[in-house]
């Protein structure tokens, strides 16, 4: 079973679709104990990062992310969050990687929306078969500067993660669910890594 946290951002079906169209069963739900006994679980969200993560507080669902041992994927703004903090209304965040979501400049169009490709510059099965020239689907304003855990980075005004990995956490700018076959394997490499 995929558990996909409700933490009050948006989003979230289109991910449970995608789950669903790849041949698995998903819930959505913010039950810890539920969560804890996913084979897996996805962290998605479109939002602000202080308001979803006063949400998480709340619930403490902050606590219970951080201690998951199966595999997570942050998913947009499910990535920032877990980053250690954010620009976005000056929010600490989860803190699972070393790095900070920061404000794009207002040099381009912001925020970025649309299609844009990754370079890998780290191995992970979470890559495995993927084509990195295949453009990917990303809506934001912020992003997570290059780090340790970066495993792909995209170029959109300047250099920035695209997808991360630190233990079993992954995450990705990106919206897999909206990204085509390339999202799609992604999603499924994903889902299918092992404990």
């Amino acid at each position: 079973m995929i558990a996909i946290i409700k933490y009050n951002a948006g989003n979230i079906k289109s991910v449970q679709n995608a789950i669903t169209r790849l041949g698995y069963d998903s819930i959505i739900t913010n039950d810890p104990d539920k969560i804890k006994a996913a084979d897996k679980v996805v962290f998605p969200g479109v939002g602000e990062a202080s308001s979803a993560m006063h949400f998480l507080q709340e619930k403490e669902l902050d606590q219970l992310i951080v201690s998951l041992k199966q595999p997570v994927l942050g998913i947009c703004l499910g990535l920032q969050l877990l980053c250690k903090y954010s620009e976005e209304g000056n929010t600490k965040c989860l803190g699972i990687f070393n790095t900070t979501a920061k404000r794009f400049p207002p040099k381009e169009k912001v925020p970025h929306i649309g299609w844009n490709n990754f370079s890998q510059i780290n191995t992970s099965n979470l890559l495995k078969d993927t084509c990195q020239e295949d453009d990917m689907y990303y809506v934001h304003s912020y992003y997570a500067e290059i780090c340790e855990d970066t495993l792909a980075v995209c170029n959109y005004i300047q250099p920035f993660s695209a997808i991360m990995q630190k233990d079993n956490f992954y995450a990705m700018q990106f919206h897999p669910e909206k990204s085509a076959e390339t999202g799609e394997k992604l999603l499924k490499n994903f889902l299918e890594l092992k404990k």
